[in-house]
């Protein structure tokens, strides 16, 4: 089977510049390397979460899925929908929500943030928290166990709710899956750190700090007005300049080629005016992205064919989605009538050890626990705490969150203890407390 690769695409705002150099182009480049199938998803649903503007979303959605079929993301190769085109999704939500403790949910970042801002201002905990926020890891877990997906590309940020995703597909798999895995446990793919570009002041480039340089949006009348207002010092044409640090050297670093950048950089220390500089920088952006603004403005006049797109691609989703969501409710016992097995009396299987956690307390005055195998073998020791109730606080976190809450668990890992042995093991915990 290749490797699964899946991208979720939010559909709130239209794209910039930088969205395009640090996410755009790098993902439709690694959607042609051999061996990867590549799943790319208009996250409608998601956006519904932060934005309640109906013809906001609604031209979102159309902006954004033209910017990629323009920047050159092929349908042909890969499976390119909407969320909400796939109702196999919500319906997986559901059945994931229904084994997801909320105590895990209590501790998802962006819902802390939230709380924590609330408490910060004087109001109550959840004032305007919907439960669209509450729920959203166990939505993202579904959009990526509903394709199996071995690797998805996220920002630090967005790793807890990989880890997430992990604790919640292994506990279906303990409780449903009767010796067969129904999901595999997704990667978080984040060692190609996103490239950011400097806006037009200088920061990082964002919408929020009016500093964006639009990609297609007000075609190339917009672009070049843009690059004309990025900040610059305030030597004369002929006076050398120092290109290095500089906003406009580091955008024009993310189009040129190596000579290019040298020549530029040469340049400019030899007195190159700053307005010949932007128009330099515009030619170059232009050559890239002019080709693609024309094909975004034709798919824009003709939003039947980004449909007809988005509707070939649903319709290779579902073909992945619909047979393994059979399975799940038939796995869960929403199955179809028929005549009940007569009950047959058996003997009460003995259940399967489970491993146990042991707090204790050292000569050195300091307390400890750790997590043991049925067969005595130590799968996780941990440091020692000043009270013992710091160390059973650990051990009600992980009892309850599963390998979700070993980032930043003061535990090691036993001899010779892989990862797989130790998530197995807190997962088990976890589903035999929620029976």
């Amino acid at each position: 089977m290749a490797q699964r690769v899946l991208t979720g695409i939010t559909t709130t705002g239209t794209l910039h510049l930088g969205n395009y150099v640090g996410a755009i182009r790098p993902a439709i480049a690694a959607s042609r390397e051999a061996g990867v199938e590549s799943f790319y998803f208009m996250a409608d649903y998601h956006a519904l979460i932060k934005c309640d503007d109906p013809a906001r979303i609604e031209a979102s959605r159309l902006q954004i899925a033209a910017t990629w079929l323009a920047a050159g993301l092929d349908p042909a190769k890969v499976t390119f929908y909407r969320q909400s085109d796939i109702p196999e999704i919500p319906e997986l939500t559901w059945l994931l929500t229904c084994v997801t403790s909320k105590g895990q949910m209590n501790r998802a970042h962006a819902y802390k943030a939230s709380v924590d801002a609330n408490l910060a201002a004087g109001e109550d905990a959840d004032a305007n928290i919907s439960m669209g926020l509450y729920s959203y890891p166990i939505l993202m877990a579904a959009d990526i166990l509903m394709f199996n997906a071995h690797r998805v590309p996220v920002g630090k940020d967005q790793v807890q709710h990989i880890e997430m995703a992990r604790d919640v597909a292994q506990r279906f798999n303990h409780l449903f899956g009767q010796g067969q895995e129904f999901f595999v446990l997704p990667e978080a793919q984040t060692d190609a750190e996103m490239e950011l570009l400097p806006g037009l002041d200088g920061r990082k480039m964002s919408k929020s700090y009016d500093n964006a340089i639009p990609l297609f949006e007000g075609g190339a009348k917009a672009l070049r007005e843009a690059i004309a207002r990025i900040v610059t010092d305030s030597k004369l044409p002929g006076e050398p300049k120092e290109p290095e640090g500089t906003a406009l050297m580091t955008i024009y670093d993310a189009f040129a080629t190596p000579a290019q950048r040298a020549a530029f950089r040469a340049e400019l220390r030899g007195g190159l005016a700053w307005g010949e500089a932007k128009q330099r920088l515009y030619d170059l952006i232009d050559a890239e992205i002019g080709p693609m603004r024309d094909k975004y403005d034709a798919l824009m006049a003709h939003p039947e064919r980004i449909e007809a797109a988005l509707q070939e691609g649903a319709a290779k989703a579902r073909a992945i989605a619909a047979p393994l969501l059979a399975r799940l409710r038939e796995a869960v016992g929403l199955r179809r009538f028929q005549p009940l097995k007569a009950a047959v009396a058996e003997a009460p299987k003995a259940k399967a050890a489970l491993p146990v956690f042991k707090q204790y307390r050292e000569a050195d005055g300091r307390f400890y626990f750790k997590l043991s195998a049925h067969d005595g073998r130590v799968l996780l020791q941990s440091e020692g705490f000043a009270g013992g109730r710091d160390a059973g606080e650990w051990v009600k976190k992980l009892k309850t969150e599963g390998a979700a809450a070993l980032a930043g668990a003061p535990v090691a890992r036993g001899d010779g203890v892989a990862d797989s042995e130790v998530a197995e093991a807190l997962a088990a915990l976890v589903a035999a407390a929620a029976e």
